[in-house]
Formats: C-alpha cells, sequence, structure tokens
C-alpha cells in the first residue's frame, strides 16, 4: 500500500492540504480518481446513505453527480487533531429542472497510517437559491487559487 500524503498526525498547514486535495478531487466528479483517498473498506455516512468500501463510494458519488449538475465546491477546515479532520462546505449545483440549490455541510473525517480516509460522516442542508445569488463561478473542475474562500464569501 502506498502513502497518500499528507499524513497524520495533522497540523493546521497539513490539514488545511489535505481539505483542499479532497476538493480538488470531488471539483473533478470523477467518482474512481475520489474512490482512491479512501481506504477500501472506508465507513460513511452521507445524508441517509451509509456506503461502505470503494466500489459502493463510486456507485453512490456517480448518482450524486448525475444528479447534481454542474457541481462546484468549496472545503474550509474548521478543526484537526492526529489523525483526525473536520470541514465545513459549501457547494453549488441544479438540478434536472435547473434550479440552482447551495449545499451546506459539515464533515468529520478519520484517517489510517497511509493518509487514506477510513471514516467520513457527513451532514448536509439544501438552500434553494436563485441562478444570480450563486457565487461559485469557475469553469468546472478545479477551483482557481484566487477564488474566494467560505469565509471570504461570508458563507
Amino acid at each position: 500500500m502506498s502513502d497518500r500524503p499528507p499524513l497524520p498526525p495533522f497540523t493546521a498547514e497539513t490539514a488545511a492540504t489535505k481539505a483542499r486535495l479532497a476538493e480538488d478531487a470531488w471539483n473533478s466528479r470523477d467518482p474512481g480518481k475520489v474512490s482512491l483517498a479512501y481506504t477500501v473498506d472506508s465507513e460513511w455516512r452521507n445524508r441517509a446513505d451509509f456506503p461502505k468500501g470503494r466500489q459502493e463510494i463510486v456507485e453512490f458519488l456517480a448518482r450524486k453527480w448525475e444528479k447534481e449538475q454542474d457541481y462546484r465546491l468549496i472545503k474550509e477546515v474548521w478543526a484537526h487533531s492526529d489523525n483526525h479532520i473536520a470541514v465545513r462546505f459549501a457547494y453549488e449545483w441544479r438540478d434536472a429542472q435547473d434550479q440552482w440549490f447551495r449545499s451546506y455541510g459539515n464533515e468529520n473525517w478519520e484517517f489510517d497510517e497511509h493518509g487514506l480516509m477510513r471514516r467520513r460522516y457527513a451532514s448536509i442542508n439544501d438552500l434553494p437559491i436563485r441562478a444570480d445569488e450563486r457565487k461559485f463561478h469557475w469553469p468546472l473542475g478545479r477551483r482557481p487559487d484566487d477564488h474566494p474562500s467560505l469565509s471570504q464569501l461570508g458563507l
């Protein structure tokens, strides 16, 4: 098994790097790529879904991004310790009827010694927004380095 740096124990700097790497992967909307950051037996709670293991994670993410079109995400570290990181996040997406949403949430992450996430617990709330209320306007994919953070956007 190869390591996936940064590795625990986390500092403020390495926790922020880990969160940005996760954000970048999720913004790729590539379920296979995203799943590689998790242990093969990773346990999740995402709203009312409880995927376990990489294959279920891939299937879950494929369904998610089929529904959540034009998905753009920003993550920000809330707290960290040894092998745990807590993040807050917001993402914007639209449904098949062109209704836009901003989804807000928190995640608690636990990592193994190789830097793979073994547990991910997410709580998420959706807020319908008008298209002119959107704040995430970069081209699909990685958020540009000069794009404001959640805190800078007042979110």
